[in-house]
Parts: structure tokens; C-alpha cells; sequence
């Protein structure tokens, strides 16, 4: 099944992998991603099925974008009907956010990946600006992003942020054609769920990332007592325990239930899953297909989960 992004020619499936691990960002995770691990990686995910991959210019400050450009060039150029998405960043030194920067973004994203243009450009986390009036002004980072969209230097534009309180003003202000929220529609949280109703409403495809809540509803909590990308107190893991003891007693993957989660809502057009090992790619497919009997959805809705922002109180660091 494929989705046409926004009203633009571009089709997703509704599996996307995303790259932010491949740029190895420990500060994130909690990991370190070397090199060969990270081209085995990427490599994989061009060999399997899914045929969309999103990164972005900041993660891992350029090495996401650069080792992905690696393999693309292995190849001899990006496999036709391959969908790659990338982010125009601001400068990480200043926080500049303006047209200029914008510009300057992409050009860089085009030098690493070994390309002319890319299929899906999307507008990156606004709120970590100097300032939003900069982005939204006139001779701005969004008037400029939607000037390369008439250059043909991409496809389709987007918004990929955090913060969903700053998204809804942007969505009803412009017309993009996608975007990406992260940690905030899984089994745990719901904040995300207004903006992805504004977002069908105003014909943007939703892209819904990071459903495993950055890692614990996949592994687990013994196994990764982390959520969203921070340290985590007995509070925030609760509902993950909880999940993780239906899980067990109908002996199905927690990790395959919090991924088709998202698969399931219809406003979603694509789930975009982090990976960082070859063997996560395969993974994912497996959990993508695996059957989960109508007793665990029924059981899951006992769980409670949080409207609120998960991400409120997180120590950002963009490595």
C-alpha cells in the first residue's frame, strides 16, 4: 500500500526508517554508532523492501547525511522510486534560521548525499530557533523552503518539530505537504493526536516517528530504563511495565505492538522507526507483519497514557 504525499507526486509506504542514530549521537541515545555499523545499516535498508529513509543536516552533525551519501554513491546514484527525505537545520553556533541558512542547509545536504535534489524536504525544529519570527518572516527559512519546492530541488516540503504547540499556528499558515512528529503519538503519549487531526484536515500527510519512545517500548525496561532520550523515574516507565506484562501474556513483541500502533491509525501515512544495526532493519519488518490477537488491542486501552508535551522537561542536545 502506498500513500501519495500531500497533493505532490511523491508515494510513501507506510514503513520509513530513520537515520538519526546512523549519525551516531550518544548525547541522544545513549550509544555510540561507528562508521562500518553505520553503512552496514544503511546498506540493509536499501536492500530490504522499504524504500524510504529520512535524515536530516544536524544529526550527528553531518554524519548521518555523509554516511548515507557513502552508500548512495556504492550504488551509482539513488535507487529510482526510492523515497530520501532530509531537513534544512538552523546554524547550530548562532541559531540562525533565516532564508539564507535555509539555502545554505540544503546545498550542504546535497554535497554529503551526492545528489541534485531530494524527493522530501522538510523544515527543522523551529522552536530551537533564535527566533520564530525569523523563520516565519518575510525572506524567511519557510518562504525560502518553499521557494527550492519551485526550483524543483525537492518535491515536497514538510515540517518536522517537536513542540505541538508550535507546529498547529505553522500548519495553518502554510501549506505543506507533510509532517513529522516524534514521541508524541505511541502507546504512552496521545500529545500529538490535535495536530495530526489539523493535519488530514488541511490534506498533510502525517509522518509518525519514534514510536518506541525512543527505544524502551521495543527493548524493554530492563533492558533500556530510558524514555524519550532521557534518564527515567519510575512514573514515566509505569505504563511501559504495564504493556510490557500484556505483551507477555499473549506472547507478542512489545516492540511489534508499539509499532503498528501507529500503523493502524489511518491518519498516519507513514511510521518513521530509528535504526542503527543491519539486523534492526529485518526486525522491523518481522514486527510490521507480525498477526497481534484484537485481546491485546482491547487490553491496551486500559493503559493510560499522557496528553502532555513528553519531551517538556528533556536536556536537548542536537549530538
Amino acid at each position: 500500500m502506498v500513500t501519495r504525499i500531500g497533493n505532490t507526486s511523491v508515494e510513501v509506504g507506510p514503513l520509513c526508517f530513520g537515520g538519526s542514530g546512523l549519525g551516531d549521537m550518544p548525547d541522544t541515545y545513549g550509544y555510540a554508532v561507528d562508521e562500518a555499523r553505520a553503512l552496514d545499516t544503511i546498506r540493509a535498508i536499501f536492500a530490504s523492501s522499504v524504500q524510504f529513509l529520512d535524515t536530516a543536516r544536524i544529526y550527528g552533525f553531518g554524519r548521518s547525511e555523509e554516511r548515507i551519501g557513502k552508500v548512495i554513491r556504492e550504488m551509482g546514484g539513488l535507487p529510482e522510486g526510492f523515497v530520501l527525505a532530509t531537513k534544512v537545520d538552523r546554524n547550530v553556533e548562532t541559531g540562525a534560521f533565516d532564508g539564507a541558512q535555509v539555502r545554505r542547509s540544503l546545498q550542504e545536504s546535497l554535497g554529503a548525499l551526492g545528489l541534485d535534489k531530494v524527493p522530501i524536504l522538510q523544515l527543522h525544529d523551529p522552536e530551537h530557533a533564535r527566533s520564530l519570527e525569523e523563520v516565519t518572516q518575510s525572506g524567511g527559512a519557510l518562504e525560502e523552503l518553499f521557494k527550492l519546492k519551485e526550483e524543483g530541488l525537492t518535491d515536497a516540503v514538510g515540517l518536522a518539530a517537536g513542540q505541538v504547540d508550535v507546529m498547529m499556528p505553522l500548519i495553518k499558515d502554510w501549506d505543506f505537504d507533510a509532517l513529522i512528529t516524534h514521541n508524541r503519538f505511541m502507546l504512552t503519549n496521545r500529545n500529538a493526536a490535535p495536530l495530526m487531526d489539523l493535519a488530514v484536515e488541511r490534506g498533510v500527510s502525517v509522518l509518525n516517528a519514534a514510536p518506541y519512545a525512543g527505544g524502551v517500548l521495543a527493548k524493554g525496561v530492563q533492558a533500556y530504563p530510558r524514555y524519550v532520550y532521557q534518564e527515567a523515574d519510575e512514573t514515566a516507565l509505569e505504563p511501559v511495565k504495564q504493556i510490557e506484562r500484556i505483551c507477555e501474556v499473549h506472547a507478542v513483541p512489545m516492540g511489534a505492538v508499539a509499532l503498528q500502533f501507529s500503523m493502524r491509525d489511518p491518519r498516519v501515512a507513514s511510521t518513521v522507526i530509528g535504526v542503527s544495526k543491519p539486523e534492526r532493519v529485518a526486525q522491523t519488518l518481522e514486527w510490521a507483519s507480525c498477526v497481534i490477537p484484537k485481546e491485546v488491542w482491547q487490553a491496551l486501552e486500559e493503559v493510560p497514557f499522557s496528553m502532555d508535551d513528553p519531551e517538556a522537561s528533556r536536556d536537548y542536545r542536537p549530538g
